[in-house]
């Protein structure tokens, strides 16, 4: 096979993970495919408490991509989110919080700039409240669609965070899978406390990626949440079903957050 076969069949071969994302993806409690910000946000915050936040945003296609915003628009309609992410104001176990859901579903959670200014406003919102901010993360990286646009919501969701954290904020970060790319080189590992779903897979590059690069084979289970925590990057891995309980008691844990 020659190099442009090659580079033909690992195009092929992305642009079907774009597409298809659950093939990334490990069945955990509800299958991946199934499993939306939605269904998440049920599953973490007290009965009827979250209210989401109503964000207006234009239309962007900065580079004027073909098809984006046709993709954009059919995606909408399907998943009922306007972009990869779902910010709100919720109670968990009584305890009020800022809570950001990104959707894998939506391009793979890829980073543009709606949902960096969602994240920003978020952050925000719980600093002019006093409220911890919880998100949970899951993106393949930065918005190809988008350019440098999409790259700069990295230095710009960092900022944010640090001025929540600067002014005595508690934000808890939840690394689910896979959390990859732009977000985890931003505000997905800025966490006061870094939780993570049971092998979620984090990091820049993938596993792959880096084995081709640097001709070496990479540890059993490199990258995955149970090898961050063991390596003092992730402060727990918290099954699904045990998520609410723990981000109950870390709030407990922290009543004066602002």
């Amino acid at each position: 096979m020659n190099i442009v076969d090659q580079r033909k069949n690992k195009f092929a071969r992305y642009k079907n993970l774009r597409e298809n994302p659950e093939e990334l993806l490990e069945p955990l409690i509800k299958p991946a495919k199934e499993y939306s910000a939605r269904d998440r946000i049920e599953d973490i915050v007290d009965q009827g408490s979250f209210e989401e936040f109503q964000f207006e945003f234009p239309e962007t296609n900065p580079l004027e991509f073909e098809g984006y915003v046709e993709k954009k628009e059919e995606l909408r309609e399907e998943l009922n989110i306007h972009d990869a992410i779902i910010a709100g104001e919720c109670t968990i176990d009584d305890k009020k919080a800022v809570l950001v859901v990104m959707d894998k579903h939506f391009m793979m959670a890829s980073m543009g700039m709606e949902l960096g200014e969602v994240v920003c406003q978020s952050a925000e919102h719980a600093m002019e409240n006093k409220l911890p901010l919880i998100i949970f993360t899951a993106s393949g990286g930065a918005r190809m669609q988008e350019g440098i646009l999409s790259l700069m919501q990295m230095a710009k969701t960092s900022a944010v965070i640090e001025k929540l954290k600067n002014a005595g904020g508690l934000y808890i970060a939840v690394l689910t899978h896979p959390t990859t790319g732009g977000v985890s080189a931003s505000f997905a590992t800025l966490g006061d406390i870094t939780l993570a779903e049971t092998g979620a897979l984090v990091g820049f590059a993938g596993p792959r990626v880096i084995e081709q690069t640097i001709g070496e084979k990479l540890p059993e289970g490199f990258q995955r949440a149970e090898f961050l925590q063991e390596h003092g990057f992730v402060d727990a891995v918290v099954e699904r079903e045990n998520m609410r309980e723990t981000l109950g008691r870390i709030l407990r844990l922290h009543p004066r957050a602002c």
